[in-house]
C-alpha cells in the first residue's frame, strides 16, 4: 500500500465519527415517522404511549446530534493540533489581500473614458 493511500483512508476514530453522524442523521429522519405513529396511537386511545414515542424519538435524536457534534469537534481539534494537518502561520509580508490601496481611491475600480459608455436619458 502506498503512503498516499494510507494517508487518505480514514482512521478508526474517523470511521467512528462518520458512524455516529450517520446514526444522528437516521434518528433525525425518523422523528416525523415517530410523530405520525404517536398521533395514530393517540387517536386509538393510547395518549401517554403516543406522547412517549414522540418525546423519546426527539430526545434520542437530540442526544445523537449532540454526541456527533462533540465527537466531530474533538476529531477536528486532534487533526489541527497534531502533525496530520499542517497549518502554516503567515507573517505580515505574506498577506497580499489584506493591504489596502496605496492611494485614497477604491481598490478594484475599472476606469472608463467617455467612449466606453453612453448616457441614457
Amino acid at each position: 500500500m502506498t503512503g498516499w493511500y494510507a494517508e487518505r483512508t480514514p482512521g478508526r476514530s474517523a470511521k467512528a465519527v462518520i458512524a455516529v453522524t450517520l446514526l444522528a442523521l437516521l434518528l433525525v429522519a425518523i422523528v416525523p415517522v415517530a410523530l405520525l405513529a404517536g398521533v395514530l396511537m393517540m387517536l386509538l386511545g393510547h395518549v401517554i404511549g403516543g406522547l412517549a414515542l414522540f418525546g423519546g424519538s426527539v430526545l434520542a435524536a437530540a442526544i445523537a446530534v449532540a454526541f456527533a457534534g462533540m465527537s466531530g469537534m474533538r476529531r477536528l481539534r486532534k487533526l489541527v493540533s497534531g502533525s496530520g494537518f499542517r497549518v502554516v502561520q503567515l507573517d505580515e509580508s505574506q498577506y497580499t489581500d489584506a493591504a489596502g490601496p496605496e492611494s485614497s481611491e477604491y481598490a478594484n475600480v475599472v476606469r472608463l473614458d467617455r467612449s466606453d459608455y453612453t448616457e441614457v436619458r
